[in-house]
């Protein structure tokens, strides 16, 4: 479980400095791409940050 937090934190690490590169202007030419994987990858860490979540609850 701990490492699955971790995983998920470094993520989001690595998903917020996408979006501040983005937002910088970097990559111009996958500006649209890149926001899109950014939305979707949000997504799925919440989806697995709230998983692990229920998990260690009901533990």
């Amino acid at each position: 479980m701990e490492d699955a937090t971790a995983l998920i934190e470094q993520l989001e690490q690595d998903r917020a400095w996408l979006l501040e590169q983005i937002d910088r202007g970097r990559w111009q030419e996958f500006r649209l791409d890149l926001a899109a994987l950014e939305r979707e990858l949000g997504q799925l860490l919440q989806r697995a940050s709230e998983h692990f979540s229920s998990a260690t609850d009901q533990s």
